[in-house]
């Protein structure tokens, strides 16, 4: 039996493990989708934001964002001034997909 003694004293996200066990999802996505959730309201979700800290580039998280957008943890909305010009994106994360439930252990 495995045991794990951590000083948890800051720096700790809380998170449902919902996503973890989801047999639907690659590891990279899980990982993505955590870091996602791990970061504060207002934070870059674009596609070069979430390259800047990780190792791996832009099309590689683009394939696991795609993948948590299929999956339905991720909605991705353009929005547009009154004119109707895009401004950027309003990005809808979920510890739980929005539909179905996915294939969970």
């Amino acid at each position: 039996m495995a045991e794990f003694r951590v000083e948890k004293s800051s720096g700790y996200t809380v998170m449902s493990n919902h996503h973890l066990f989801d047999s639907g999802i690659s590891l990279k996505a899980k990982g993505l989708l955590s870091i996602m959730l791990s970061m504060p309201d207002g934070w870059d979700y674009t596609l070069a934001g979430l390259a800047e800290n990780n190792r791996d580039g832009i099309e590689a998280i683009r394939a696991a964002f795609n993948e948590l957008v299929n999956a339905g943890y991720l909605v991705r909305q353009q929005v547009k001034r009154e004119d109707g010009k895009f401004t950027g994106n309003k990005y809808i994360i979920q510890e739980k997909p929005m539909f179905g439930e996915g294939d969970v252990l």
